[in-house]
């Protein structure tokens, strides 16, 4: 019995050994020269075994790996035959936004995980989808009408909706979830801005009407939980017996679908009403005029909602959560605040015009940093459509999926120096002129880069100056726990798990 077993045995080691051999040496044929793989690859497994361990802390794990490799590249291999490229190397981030885009679109596979809940929207679609959306938005981003709109829209919520609510959770004490308030906000605000709809979102703070939020999170996070996923096929079957997660998700989309389509009636029923063509500022009207189909205008909605409720709401977040342990930044924000306060002759309370925010160089600098360390959207990926070599000599083959890694790249020494994993304003700041210094975008894909820059930059930026600058000079906040790094949630942005709990205590202005 024991022999039979040894033997057994002893036939598996042989055999995994043979594999391993085997294995080793296929890749490395394959490989480029200068290639460097990172991760850990196992015969007929590649990368998996791995992946599943560290999966849960999928942005950490992916960094360390990163950081080991001499160009911030690595390949990762996976058990079938596509394979997949990460990277941090703003030479390659170039590359493949800019310099090669042609070669590296969406691709399919990204495209079919999510759209059931993004449909064809501009961010979930190549060539004409995406290029005519793109134009259509591009027109009304550059107009002077909205960016009046958004200030408008922005300040009108701080002041009957945040301040408020900021003020009778001081006078009673309560403990808020600063990230729902904030992802409330910038709901509210998306809604007005790009549909000329108010759904009131942040006045019902505290209520048990949630129904959309909850669905709306739900059906990001469990749509990003595909590309988490052993293989496409599991994906595929729970998808098709409508069980697990795939249910979920179905019923999720649903509500997010409904309440689309109750913003589409609406708005055709107030246009009717509207005689004035250039009363139109919103997006939506925009793009009714080029298609009226409600499954073409439900995903601009639901594209829109996710790019305007989730990035600034997260890279806030994050914002608050640095700002609480780091004091001297607070007090150069606040000296900001009131220099431009002073010279521009206002009193605290009064909003904020266009001109004053661009003056606010520190609070601009605070927030980009930020943003470096915890970037909204922590990584992008894209798919290879034929075998290419990126600028640091790894090579990508045709359908390999290729991954830029934002997270990872403001955590690296030679893109931003030994302190890179320090929160310090002051690097976005010229020393000479004092003004807010720009970064090369592909040293900084924040907002992406190259063709698909991000449309939204300059209003995103409004009404995070806005928030920062008007709750500041008002409030204390006192972030819970401020010295843990909050859990990261990872779906298509960067959320924390458990939210940010906090309170606020109303400033004394007399004596500070």
């Amino acid at each position: 019995m024991e022999i039979g077993f040894t033997i057994k045995a002893l036939t598996l080691l042989v055999i995994a050994f043979t594999l391993y051999i085997y294995s080793t040496f296929f890749q490395r044929k394959r490989k480029h020269p200068n290639q460097n793989p990172g991760f850990s690859s196992y015969p007929l497994l590649g990368t998996l075994p791995e992946f599943l361990i560290n999966r849960h802390r999928f942005l950490d794990w992916s960094t360390e790996v990163l950081l080991r490799c001499p160009t911030q590249t690595a390949v990762f291999y996976r058990h079938t035959k596509i394979h997949g490229v990460l990277t941090a190397n703003p030479l390659n981030v170039e590359y493949m936004l800019k310099t090669k885009f042609d070669n590296f679109p969406k691709g399919s596979r990204f495209i079919a995980f999510l759209q059931d809940l993004l449909g064809h929207g501009i961010f979930n679609s190549d060539g004409n989808h995406w290029l005519t959306q793109r134009k259509t938005a591009s027109y009304e981003f550059n107009t002077r009408s909205l960016r009046n709109f958004v200030m408008e829209t922005v300040m009108g919520e701080i002041r009957t909706r945040l301040i408020p609510l900021l003020e009778e959770a001081a006078e009673k004490n309560r403990t808020l979830d600063l990230q729902n308030i904030l992802e409330r906000f910038a709901f509210d605000n998306i809604c007005t801005v790009a549909f000329n709809v108010d759904p009131g979102c942040l006045s019902g703070y505290g209520t048990t009407d949630n129904k959309f939020m909850e669905a709306f999170e739900d059906a990001v996070t469990l749509s990003a939980g595909r590309f988490f996923s052993i293989t496409p096929l599991f994906v595929n079957i729970k998808k098709v017996l409508n069980i697990g997660t795939e249910r979920k998700l179905k019923e999720s989309i649903s509500i997010v679908h409904e309440f689309a389509d109750k913003i589409i009636k609406l708005r055709i029923e107030n246009l009717k009403n509207e005689e004035q063509e250039e009363e139109r500022h919103d997006l939506l009207s925009r793009f009714m005029a080029i298609q009226d189909s409600p499954e073409y205008l439900r995903d601009i909605i639901i594209n829109f909602i996710l790019a305007g409720r989730d990035t600034t709401s997260s890279a806030l977040s994050w914002f608050f959560w640095l700002l609480s342990s780091n004091q001297t930044v607070e007090n150069q924000i606040l000296n900001e605040i009131k220099s431009i306060r002073f010279r521009f002759g206002k009193t605290v309370g009064e909003s904020f015009n266009l001109d004053e925010l661009r003056e606010m160089n520190y609070i601009h600098a605070s927030i980009s940093e930020a943003m470096r360390l915890y970037p909204p959207v922590p990584y992008d990926t894209k798919s290879c459509l034929k075998d290419d070599v990126m600028p640091d000599g790894t090579f990508v083959g045709k359908d390999w999926f290729v991954t830029y890694h934002t997270f990872a790249m403001g955590r690296m020494r030679e893109i931003w120096g030994e302190d890179c994993c320090d929160y310090k304003p002051e690097r976005w700041i010229d020393e000479i002129t004092g003004s807010y210094k720009p970064e090369n975008p592909f040293k900084f894909p924040v907002f992406h880069a190259g063709p698909r820059m991000c449309l939204g930059r300059e209003m995103a930026y409004i009404q995070m100056k806005s928030i920062v600058a008007m709750v500041l000079e008002r409030f204390h906040v006192d972030v819970l726990e401020s010295t843990t790094c909050p859990e990261m949630l990872t779906t298509m942005t960067l959320r924390m798990k458990n939210g940010l709990p906090f309170k606020v205590r109303v400033r004394n202005h007399v004596n500070e």
